[in-house]
């Protein structure tokens, strides 16, 4: 005897639609299509829902959303390098438009050179009108708050962007700080994340690529250390608590008269910062401004491990020890490529691996 059983429908292949740019050389992986939508009301909401009850920042809840994040960070379609974001309604009518922002690890709450490439996205895509010459303005709500991509236009042609972060606001200057190669001081900074600050030269180390992983180390082991230090809680909003990233830096020789420095950022996991560090450079300029070493104005030229540069600068008004600067930080992004990533349900290796 023989049974009739009914097809067995297969499952769909998974899409996900992107815009590529880097930042300085850090990647920005816009996801334009193929998310789920997010609830909540606010982008902090959705982030808190994205991470998931009983989550962490670095360690989110599983989930369809963070599948896609899994599968746009990781090996063969990312890397572990890679970063982006998935465009989110903003907050109200004043904002042109809400991102929530994503790393191998998990979410932050802050990203200036995501920032600079959502604003280039955001004019080169028609979403924000602007003119051929002058600036466009493009409002942006993130996890910590609003911000600004302020783009530079010149013949029809984006040059630049400068973005304008929440106020920074130092809490340490000189806190001590027990590590493996003994006992530095560093600074602590909020800047829309939490930034510490340290020579690399206290460490023994300098900003080079052969130290490269002797600074992910020390970097990894000073943002452990300071976990439950009172530095690294924000007064007013617990979701921005905690460390993001470590800054190692070294001084260098003044150009033009500015002051001169380059750093590698060490976030999340052991994440390195390809760009100079879009957030922690506003983290730099607070601390700077609190230290008296830069005036509201004055530039600082703040190089990456690879050698690209931001320009940044505090403006005038407010307090780093009080209520807080506000920052520009200005760079340039390209875009790399348009994407349809695409996840066969047959395909063993799922959303990809990590090295």
């Amino acid at each position: 005897m023989t049974t009739d059983l009914p097809d067995r429908e297969a499952p769909a292949a998974v899409h996900v639609d992107t815009v590529d740019y880097h930042t300085a050389g850090e990647p920005f992986r816009i996801v334009v299509g193929g998310a789920p939508v997010i609830p909540g009301d606010t982008v902090a909401e959705r982030r808190a829902i994205a991470i998931g009850a009983g989550g962490t920042a670095t360690a989110p809840r599983p989930g369809p959303l963070d599948d896609i994040r899994q599968l746009l960070t990781r090996e063969p379609r990312g890397h572990a390098g890679m970063y982006g974001g998935f465009l989110v309604p903003p907050d109200d009518d004043e904002a042109d438009l809400g991102v929530l922002f994503w790393h191998k690890d998990g979410y932050s709450t802050a990203c200036g050179h995501g920032t600079i490439a959502l604003g280039a996205w955001a004019v080169d895509s028609g979403l924000v009108a602007a003119p051929d010459y002058g600036v466009a303005r493009v409002r942006i709500d993130v996890p910590s708050g609003r911000v600004t991509a302020l783009v530079n236009r010149a013949a029809g042609r984006t040059t630049g962007v400068t973005f304008r972060n929440v106020p920074s606001w130092v809490s340490e200057l000189k806190l001590p700080v027990e590590t493996s190669r003994g006992t530095v001081e560093v600074a602590v900074a909020h800047s829309g994340a939490c930034y510490v600050s340290v020579p690399a030269s206290a460490l023994g180390l300098s900003v080079t690529l052969d130290r490269l992983p002797e600074l992910t180390s020390v970097g990894r082991e000073i943002r452990a250390a300071l976990a439950d230090s009172p530095a690294v809680r924000h007064l007013v909003d617990p979701r921005l608590s905690g460390v993001y990233g470590v800054i190692l830096f070294d001084e260098l020789p003044s150009v033009d008269g500015a002051l001169n420095q380059r750093n590698v950022t060490v976030f999340a996991d052991g994440q390195i910062d390809r760009s100079p560090c879009g957030s922690g450079s506003s983290a730099r300029l607070a601390v700077l401004a609190a230290e008296g070493r830069l005036a509201p104005g004055e530039e600082l030229r703040h190089e990456s491990i690879v050698g690209t540069v931001f320009g940044g600068r505090v403006l005038p008004g407010g307090d780093p020890w009080g209520d807080g600067v506000v920052t520009e930080v200005t760079g340039t992004a390209h875009r790399t490529g348009e994407h349809r990533f695409v996840l066969d349900p047959q395909d063993t290796l799922g959303a990809g691996f990590l090295l």
